[in-house]
């Protein structure tokens, strides 16, 4: 791999959160030349995800004239662990509150549930918030209101 070819498909933005790249977001797997031919891996934040021919046809359109390959890898299943530092603040600038990774939530002994109680305001901070719908802009999203500002934001669902 050469750091240009890297780098052009690093920059490709999410479809459906632009201000993430799909790096940001740990998609990219892998940028690999194998002769003239440029094979990128990639994987879904879900199996389903209605963006993965957009990303395809974006990470093609990044490398003009080169012969890519685009592969799709479903093990290990994406996590939002991948999200990147980087990604995690463009995320909280663009008003979705991201995940905790997993390294930042409570240990607790084997069998035990945890419950996420709320999730901080991207805007103002607040954990006084509440779940308005499991469901929000994307499917990867819920949707969220601060009660202590009453801004409503999205919440990248932790996977």
């Amino acid at each position: 791999m050469t750091r240009g070819e890297y780098e052009a498909v690093a920059a490709v933005p999410d479809p459906e959160i632009p201000t993430v790249t799909i790096e940001d977001l740990g998609i990219l797997r892998d940028v690999e030349v194998e002769g003239s031919r440029v094979v990128v891996t990639i994987t879904p934040t879900y199996s389903g995800c209605p963006a993965m021919d957009t990303i395809r046809t974006d990470i093609r359109r990044a490398l003009p004239g080169r012969d890519v390959e685009v592969r799709t890898v479903l093990s290990p299943a994406w996590t939002t662990d991948w999200i990147t530092d980087a990604g995690r603040e463009k995320l909280a600038k663009a008003r979705i509150a991201p995940p905790w990774r997993s390294d930042q939530r409570l240990s607790a002994p084997p069998g035990t549930l945890m419950l996420s109680i709320s999730v901080r305001c991207p805007n103002c901070g607040s954990p006084d918030t509440t779940e308005l719908s499991r469901f929000g802009s994307t499917a990867c999203k819920s949707l969220w209101r601060c009660r202590a500002c009453g801004d409503p934001f999205d919440h990248f669902k932790a996977i």
